[in-house]
Formats: structure tokens, sequence, C-alpha cells
């Protein structure tokens, strides 16, 4: 799940969100924004038994998928857009 919180400015806050057992193990969001980088969005266990990362983005068009323990990429149905190249994100 994806929730949106616009900030002062053009910034929007976004928060991504998985259930905290599936899938198992580490989750990272990876992005065109982060470099596709592993790890450097890792999402975290919360005491509601979700686990999520919040970044801050300015507008435009963003490319993003879930990357779990052992190279499982993971898509979001509730992002603006999936196809073969993952998910898409528009602010």
């Amino acid at each position: 799940m994806i929730k949106r919180n616009k900030l002062f400015g053009n910034k929007t806050r976004v928060t991504f969100c998985l259930p905290g057992d599936a899938p198992a193990g580490t989750v990272s969001v990876v992005g065109c924004f982060n470099g596709w980088e592993p790890g450097r969005h890792e999402l975290v266990a919360r005491r509601d038994g979700t686990r999520t990362v919040t970044v801050r983005l300015g507008p435009g068009e963003y490319r993003f998928r879930y990357l779990a323990t052992g190279g499982v990429w993971l898509d979001d149905e509730t992002a603006d857009g999936v196809d073969e190249r993952g998910c898409t994100l528009v602010l």
C-alpha cells in the first residue's frame, strides 16, 4: 500500500507499506529516486504489524519495486500503474 501526504511547498511524503510477515526477511523499496540501490530504503517493522519506509519526493513520475531477501521482486498493486518494468508513481 502507498500513502501520500502533501508537504509544504512541492514535496510529497510517500510511505510504502507491506504486511509484516510476507514476504519473509528484509524488504527494500528500490527505484529511480534512490538509484535502484537495495537497502537504502529498507522497510522497518511497526507495532501495528506492518513494515514501512517513508521518502520525500518532488513532483514527477517515479518507477519502483520492492526487493526482498533472496532476490524476490514484488510489485505494488496500489501504484498508479504496473507494467513489465515495474510500478509507476506519479506525484
